[in-house]
């Protein structure tokens, strides 16, 4: 029997035929896979602490310790934080009224003695009556009946997702459990010829990578620290919440500095009125934040460690937000560390070829 070659053409849309379905099973896949990934991130960012205490203890253990250790954290951090938060909270709850007063006495009369338009007044009452039928026309709860459906398929969403959560840091155990071993096998699946180089990229990109994220974390709290230190201090009421959301958002360049400054400076307004003291001490207080950041944090807890400069740095974000919406402006920075060191072996490699060093031309026009 003669073996009758395949058709490069078949073999080719075989190919492309497989791939698409793969990407496709994988789309359908991505609530199953997402608690994987985040799982694998998470060990990902936990196995240094593991790797050290298991120098003295079994792995297992440590993991224990690593796990048990950053849960007292949060709960005595939740312990602090949710009474103040909720205190924040209900002070921002009653200024409702002041923001509905300085709307009909400040911006209602300017645009009534300046343009044409005559924009509506509005009272607490009619705000909520408004909000009420937005509800029910939005979310058509025109009857108890349609309610409760509706509160049922939210609670199946909320189990479902509460269900993934308590996956998490089972998957992120056992991640840890054999990181290893995986490690191991990774490698020992590489081209023999190319194992030392593809070995010696990805510890590059690893230790790019944690530096990155252990100084950014750092420069988040130490970031919000300083804001809502300096918001209490000026006496804004809802200084500790605006300064803790602009360090957590300064994960993304300069989306901190401009959610924080706004959020402070009408705070400020609807607190202290007009009073250009206090809005001169808002602006400084952002200023010595920006300041701080710029000249003593991020060179002192990140240095160079993307080695990106700040246009490719708001192009990154730019680019992750477009592609991955919030998700791609959270990841823009780590990936872009990781592709820089890429890039910069690329062009390493681009330099030693015979092409670059003039042996070897490619012929745009060939001579007949």
């Amino acid at each position: 029997m003669i073996n009758q070659p395949i058709d490069p053409f078949f073999r080719r849309l075989f190919i492309v035929v497989g791939m698409v379905i793969a990407i496709y099973l994988l789309y359908l896949m991505l609530p199953v896979i997402t608690p994987f990934v985040v799982a694998f991130v998470l060990a990902y960012l936990f196995n240094p602490l593991v790797r050290r205490l298991s120098k003295y203890l079994k792995r297992w253990v440590a993991i224990i310790i690593v796990y048990s250790t950053i849960t007292l954290g949060m709960a005595l951090l939740l312990w602090w934080l949710i009474p103040t938060l909720w205190y924040q909270l209900q002070a921002a709850w009653e200024y409702l009224p002041k923001v509905l007063s300085w709307y009909n006495q400040v911006v209602r009369e300017w645009f009534v003695s300046n343009t044409p338009m005559r924009l509506p007044r509005l009272e607490s009452k009619e705000f909520s009556d408004t909000l009420v039928d937005y509800m029910q026309t939005n979310y058509k709860f025109s009857d108890a009946s349609t309610l409760m459906s509706q509160v049922i398929a939210s609670s199946m969403i909320f189990i479902n997702n509460a269900g993934l959560i308590v996956l998490v840091p089972i998957l992120t155990f056992y991640f840890l459990f054999n990181w290893d071993k995986r490690l191991h096998t990774w490698k020992m699946a590489l081209p023999a010829p190319y194992c030392e180089r593809i070995i010696h990229i990805a510890q590059e990109c690893d230790r790019a990578l944690m530096a990155f994220i252990k100084g950014q974390l750092l420069v988040m709290v130490l970031l919000g620290v300083i804001y809502a230190v300096q918001l209490q201090l000026i006496g804004l009421e809802l200084g500790l919440i605006i300064g803790m959301v602009a360090g957590i958002a300064s994960f993304v360049p300069y989306l901190g500095f401009g959610i924080g400054f706004i959020a402070a400076i009408i705070a400020c307004l609807f607190q202290f009125g007009l009073d250009w003291t206090y809005l001169a001490l808002v602006v400084g207080a952002f200023l010595v934040g920006q300041a701080a950041e710029g000249y003593v944090l991020q060179p002192l807890l990140l240095g160079d460690k993307i080695g990106l400069s700040p246009l490719w740095v708001i192009f990154a974000v730019l680019a992750g937000a477009s592609l991955l919406g919030f998700v791609g402006m959270l990841i823009a920075l780590p990936v872009s560390a990781v592709l820089n060191v890429l890039f910069r072996h690329l062009y390493a490699y681009y330099r030693s070829t015979d092409f670059y060093k003039g042996r070897k031309q490619l012929l745009l026009f060939p001579k007949k």
